[in-house]
Parts: C-alpha cells; structure tokens; sequence
C-alpha cells in the first residue's frame, strides 16, 4: 500500500482524491491546506487520516510515502522543495514550474536526496494515449508529417482568477497549451524551430496563443490554445501511409482512430476511464515507488524539460515575464 499526502484542497485536488480513494493499493493518509479548517473538511470528505494546517507539517509526516502537488503554478518550485528538503517524493502538478530553470533545479534536489518527482502530466498514463503512441511507433501510419493538437477552453475575464494573473503563474500556456505541447513533443521530440504569436492581455498574461513546431526533416506542428474561445479541442497525426485522430478534449478522451490513406478507418478503440482518469498517473507512481524507480519512463525528466524549454521560448518571444522570475533568473 502506498501512504498518498495531498498538499492543496482545490478542484483538482478533489478530482485527485476522488481516484485516490477509488484506487485499492492507496491509502488517504494527510492532506494539508493553509487553514486546518480547510484541511479537516477535505479530510472528512474523502476519509484523509490526517488533516494539516501547514504544507511544512505535511512535508515533514515520515509516513507519507509521496506528496500530490495540487497548488497554483506559481506554488508548484516552493511546495515541491519543501517536500523534497524534508525527504518526500513527490508527483506534481502540470505545468511543473514556471521555467526550466526552476524545473532544472526541482529535479536536482531530487537527485541529490534520491527522491522521485514527477510531472503530474495524466494525458501521458491514460490508456487512449498510450494505444496512440504504440501505432506511431510501430509505424502504423508511417513516418509523421503533421500534427495538430488544441486546447481552447472559454473562461470569462475575472482579475482575480489565478488564470488571469501574472504573480500566480497565469495565462493560457502554462495552464492548457501544455497539453498540445507535451503531446507532439512525446511523439516527434524537442523542435528545430518554433514560430508563435500570443494575444498578451491586459495583465501581462497570453490570453491566446498559437504555436508552430518545426522539424529537421520538414514535419511540424501546429498547436493553439486560449481562454478566448471555445472549440472541439480534438488532434490529428497524420503520416505518409495513415492518419490517427483523437476525440474531443484530446488529452483526456477516451476514443482513438486509426486510418488508412483513403481515410478507411482500420482500428478504433475506446477506454473509458475506470473512476475518472487520474488512477492511471497514481498506479503509475506507485509502480515506480515499489521498483524504486527515481523517473517514469512514461514522463521522464527529459520529456518535462522539453516542454519547459519550448514554453520559455514562446514567452521570451512574445516579452511575457512572470515576477518571480526576476529573482529566479
């Protein structure tokens, strides 16, 4: 059984939890929020053995065997040290930091205290992702000549959403176009070139953004995503013998296609989740814990620090800076 502590009480952390306590080989052991008001009411709910009112008591609980970050992304470089210092390994939320250079030192840490951390990326663990992949890389389609992945989700303007400020990490690049991002990238790699323009809105943040990767070998990418309007949110890879499609909300569907060059579809499956998609990242870490693996090789380091490396192009590009990066720099 692996002793899960949960820092944060928000949506995605009840989402999380909800998968934790359908998940057998799971045990709910803390979860710490800035109140223990917060904490104890998230305990109750999801049957939590302990609640905490500091993240610095959590962090410091010897029974926890790995720590789910759940905070904003401004939070994730903090709360992620704090845990490691104290010896936890640790799963955390995407967008892992909000640079590579604080991803850089994040893993570091790690390393030197043998700990793993890992991207909390639960698009790359769903079984939809992984059939997509085994077809890419079995040649199923042939070589990749193009893909096209979007995440546009509509969210009205609110100067206190996290989303819209630039102190918590916000924008719509860290927050969605990770997806789009991390999904080419785990089938084509690191770009030769990125071509982007982004719509910075009044609080310094991109409200949308559009992002081409370009390959060596003439393939590319094209990705968008933005809170300024809504769409099916579907992918495509398409190859020189084939195509494959996603459904909507690519990321996170449960359907997948493949094609023939006349567009035939040849093979079509369906996975839906078994509680609600997150269990496969949590039996993922757990795997990893009870072979004392330091990385998945479904999200390794490597992979992480691509996107990192990709996202702080695209905003050096469009002059978009977040303020802790003037210390961090």
């Amino acid at each position: 059984m692996t002793r899960w502590g949960i820092i944060g009480t928000g949506r995605i952390a009840r989402t999380f939890a909800q998968a934790l306590a359908g998940n057998e080989n799971s045990v709910t052991a803390a979860v710490a929020s800035r109140t223990l008001e917060k904490a104890e009411k998230f305990a109750e709910e999801f049957g939590f053995e302990k609640a905490y009112g500091s993240y610095e008591e959590l962090a410091k609980d010897e029974s926890i065997d790995i720590v789910y970050i759940a905070t904003p992304m401004s939070a994730h470089y903090d709360d992620t040290m704090l845990c490691l210092k104290n010896g936890r390994n640790v799963l955390c939320e995407k967008s892992l930091a909000l640079n590579s250079k604080m991803a850089e030192e994040m893993f570091a840490l790690a390393e030197e205290k043998g700990l793993m951390l890992m991207e909390a990326m639960w698009m790359k663990f769903r079984p939809t992702f992984l059939k997509v992949k085994q077809w890419v890389d079995e040649g199923r389609i042939g070589k990749v000549q193009y893909i096209k992945a979007d995440f546009n989700n509509f969210v009205p303007y609110d100067k206190d959403d996290r989303l819209f400020k630039a102190d918590c990490g916000g924008g719509a690049l860290l927050d969605l176009g990770v997806y789009p991002l991390t999904f080419v990238t785990s089938l084509l790699g690191e770009p030769e070139d990125i071509i982007t323009h982004a719509h910075i809105g009044r609080d310094g943040v991109d409200l949308s953004h559009e992002i081409t990767l370009v390959y060596k070998d003439g393939t590319f990418a094209a990705t968008t995503s933005g809170f300024e309007i809504q769409n099916r949110n579907n992918a495509v890879i398409a190859g020189d013998k084939g195509s494959i499609t996603m459904g909507d909300w690519f990321f996170c569907s449960a359907e997948c296609t493949l094609y023939d060059l006349d567009s035939n579809a040849v093979e079509e499956r369906v996975f839906p989740p078994e509680i609600n998609g997150y269990e496969y990242e949590i039996r993922e870490a757990e795997r990893c814990l009870a072979n004392g693996f330091k990385e998945s090789p479904l999200v390794p380091k490597s992979g992480t620090m691509q996107v990192m490396r990709i996202m702080d192009r695209c905003r050096e590009i469009w002059g978009m800076k977040f303020p802790q990066e003037n210390t961090n720099d």
